[in-house]
């Protein structure tokens, strides 16, 4: 009797399992454009890059560690402000196995293979490498498929689409698309405003990781921050200059173009340049400090004489929005301080709110941006 309820315990919690777990083969295609069939919804899932986890975690925020296997450790070192938080709500992240990078070649596909993963996301900039070093052939060998998805490189063609091609993966569909509704309409807010009003373009230069290092300076092409500019009605000066989403100009050029606004984006970059010129904002930033930081960043020779410095239209703005699903509330910044007689009632910061309290793991804390005029 004991023998024969045991067996049926057992049986029953296997049938129970197996159907918690059941998937069916789909055929995606990645934003790198290849169809890639695999069993889903996944269970296992190893983030070619730790801030994939912004994307997870909007949907999946009530465990949004649960599928993951492994990580990059990009994550910690990149954006440790939100890693802390993080880390306080769900702390078995810390025990998560971490990897190397693929562009760097230090990735280990016999550590990768142990975890026994439905699917590795890799992002669509390590392409290039994860085929040079034949990442893909090694893991395509093992039966683990790889899927691109891409929010650094071209955000605003591929954010969305990523959202979507995760949701599918994880059985998240309603999830994506609730957040893809979000992102859009706050994109509109901007972009149906500037389309209405066509107002006068000013020209900015985005300072990409200002401080960060002594040479000057990067920034960004058509892509990325550069987009975010012109989508909220400004003209980038590097545009026509740098070819690609990233890529860098010189003093003279920066001084010639004379850019009314400055954007430097900035983060807690210790782990890379411990003391730093970078501006640190970002959640729970001390802005008193970025202030400082900003200000002396207005005296380097590539600063010198332009419009920018001399009206204080001089600001700088979370380095994370641009490798993050979050980009919506980027652009909304840059328009209010772009044109802020058009945009007077809007509120990028109850925007990000919004989004913390709709959607992610974590609770919104203040400190993502700062400016030396305080529009």
């Amino acid at each position: 009797m004991h023998s024969s309820l045991l067996k049926t315990i057992i049986g029953t919690a296997i049938a129970l399992t197996s159907m918690a777990t059941q998937a069916d083969p789909i055929t995606v295609t990645d934003i790198a454009g290849r169809e890639v069939t695999l069993d889903a919804p996944v269970e296992r899932v190893i983030l070619g890059e730790g801030r994939q986890i912004y994307l997870l975690g909007a949907l999946e925020p009530e465990d949004p560690f649960a599928h993951v296997v492994g990580w990059r450790k990009d994550f910690s070192e990149a954006d440790p402000d939100n890693y802390a938080a993080y880390a306080a709500k769900f702390p078995e992240l810390k025990d998560i196995p971490t990897f190397g990078g693929f562009k760097d070649g230090t990735f280990d596909v016999e550590q990768a293979a142990t975890l026994q993963p439905d699917v590795v996301l890799m992002n669509l900039e390590a392409k290039a490498a994860t085929e040079d070093a034949a990442y893909d052939d090694k893991l395509a060998q093992l039966g683990i498929p790889i899927v691109y998805v891409d929010f650094r490189e071209d955000p605003i063609k591929h954010t969305i689409p990523s959202m979507r091609l995760m949701g599918r993966l994880l059985g998240d569909e309603e999830r994506a698309q609730d957040f893809i509704d979000f992102a859009e309409a706050q994109m509109a807010r901007v972009t149906d405003t500037i389309e209405a009003a066509d107002p006068e373009r000013p020209k900015v230069f985005i300072d990409r990781a200002g401080g960060y290092s002594e040479d000057c300076c990067m920034s960004f092409g058509p892509a990325n921050f550069g987009e975010y500019v012109e989508l909220a009605g400004g003209a980038n000066i590097a545009a026509d200059i740098i070819p690609n989403t990233f890529g860098t100009l010189n003093p003279e050029q920066i001084i010639a173009a004379n850019p009314d606004h400055v954007v430097v984006t900035g983060g807690s970059w210790d782990a890379y340049v411990p003391d730093g010129n970078w501006v640190g904002v970002g959640p729970g930033a001390d802005l008193d400090v970025a202030r400082e930081k900003l200000q002396a960043l207005t005296e380097r020779t590539a600063m010198t004489g332009i419009n920018a410095v001399k009206n204080d239209n001089f600001h700088a703005i979370w380095h994370q929005f641009y490798n993050s699903p979050y980009y919506f509330v980027a652009v909304q910044q840059l328009a209010k301080w772009l044109h802020p007689e058009l945009f007077s009632d809007l509120d990028p910061e109850a925007t990000l709110k919004t989004l913390h309290e709709r959607f992610l793991p974590v609770d919104y804390q203040a400190g993502y941006w700062v400016s030396l005029n305080e529009h």
